[in-house]
């Protein structure tokens, strides 16, 4: 209940301030006004209506159509209040500097007139700035739209491996994480992803979590194009965190249905013309919270596996990657981030985590975040476009 709060407060921020500094500038009757404050309150309501029905097992389509309008009206709403918020601090920092240039010109008995005192030129010139702004925030909301729901660009990744076997060297591994399949994000997306995959015939194909927003009976149809996603060597699947919240053992089942191998804190050895791979998989640093037989445990996950192997491990969240580096995992594939999905959000997102995005080396553990296949919540990718992976394995030079 004080989560529910909680985002309550923060949609009524984020909708509110938004309403509150430009509805009283646009010189409208009382009954616009009204009827626009209605309108801010169902949208606010509509972008937390789909998520709660869901969780109480209302899907649907009209409960996907709802979801749709709340979410892309927060993205909105969420540009709007950064772009809002930066105009009020500048107008605050231009005023200040307006009063301090005229106390210093009153001393000098030089007086003159630094601000508009006119009324009606002062509130033309604040509706046509608002007006201004909102022209702005509704082409970078299109804009942003656009990105989010057009093909995934293509990341070619070289990743060198001390001592990697000869017979692992180039091999091909694609990386799709973060897909999101839920009230936006259906079948065609999803089979356009599979296109993508296997044109690129990949050795190893994994999908590193958060595959799906919702229940197997509402959606397994959208990720049926999955089963068709082919690699000599296998696919291999982990939880992420929007699993535990859709019904993970049931997705698992499901998961399997269509080919893929589950990891859950286990791995498998793969042979690659005599080379050995460890492919492990850890579930979602969150699991055990929900599920606390899923807690993510990456010491069991590499339990015997052969000392002289290259060790792959899946990992939702990049910051599993400190106990990666201490069992000497040689590359841990990661997404969650969404590498902030757009800016300046991805700001906020960079402070919750030690990588949010792309290729690092994190004392001698290579650690690669994937930006996000589809993306999450607002339809929204601004600066920061959706991927899919290839990583190829290479033998590092030696020194």
């Amino acid at each position: 209940m004080i989560f529910l709060f909680v985002v309550l407060a923060v949609l009524g921020l984020i909708y509110g301030y938004v309403g509150l500094r430009i509805i009283p500038t646009l010189g409208l009757n009382t009954p616009w006004v009204i009827a626009l404050w209605v309108l801010i309150a169902v949208l606010a309501l509509l972008s937390l209506a789909g998520p709660v029905l869901r969780f109480n097992g209302v899907e649907n389509r009209f409960t996907d159509f709802m979801s749709w309008i709340g979410y892309t009206s927060l993205g909105f709403f969420i540009l709007t209040l950064t772009v809002v918020i930066t105009r009020d601090l500048g107008w605050g920092l231009w005023l200040g500097g307006t009063k301090i240039l005229a106390w210093i010109t009153s001393l000098t008995g030089n007086e003159t007139e630094t601000t508009i005192t006119d009324p009606s030129k002062r509130q033309f010139v604040v509706t046509a700035m608002n007006l201004g702004l909102l022209t702005l925030t509704t082409s970078l909301s299109a804009y942003g739209y656009f990105q989010a729901r057009r093909k995934p660009d293509v990341i070619e990744v070289d990743v060198p491996i001390t001592n990697l076997p000869e017979g692992l060297d180039g091999f091909k591994i694609v990386q799709i994480s973060d897909i999101h399949v839920g009230p936006t994000i259906k079948r065609d997306f999803v089979q356009q992803v599979t296109d993508q995959v296997n044109a690129l015939k990949p050795d190893l194909v994994v999908l590193t979590g958060d595959l799906v927003d919702g229940s197997v009976s509402h959606l397994s149809n959208d990720v049926a194009p999955l089963i068709n996603l082919r690699a000599p060597y296998g696919k291999f699947f982990i939880t992420g965190n929007h699993e535990y919240y859709s019904g993970v053992e049931h997705w698992l089942q499901e998961t399997e249905r269509i080919g893929f191998t589950n990891l859950v804190n286990e791995y498998r050895l793969v042979d690659v013309k005599g080379a050995k791979l460890t492919v492990a998989g850890v579930t979602d640093l969150e699991a055990g919270r929900i599920l606390p037989k899923h807690a993510t445990d990456p010491q069991a996950a590499l339990k015997g596996a052969p000392a002289d192997s290259t060790k792959l491990l899946l990992a939702h969240q990049p910051n599993s990657i400190y106990s990666a580096e201490e069992l000497g995992v040689d590359l841990q594939l990661s997404g969650h981030t969404h590498g902030g999905q757009f800016k300046p959000f991805n700001l906020v997102v960079a402070r919750a985590h030690s990588y949010l995005a792309g290729l690092y080396n994190h004392k001698g553990t290579w650690v690669y975040v994937n930006r996000g296949t589809g993306y999450w919540g607002p339809p929204l990718r601004i600066g920061i476009p959706n991927e899919i992976t290839v990583i190829r394995l290479t033998r590092a030079k030696k020194s």
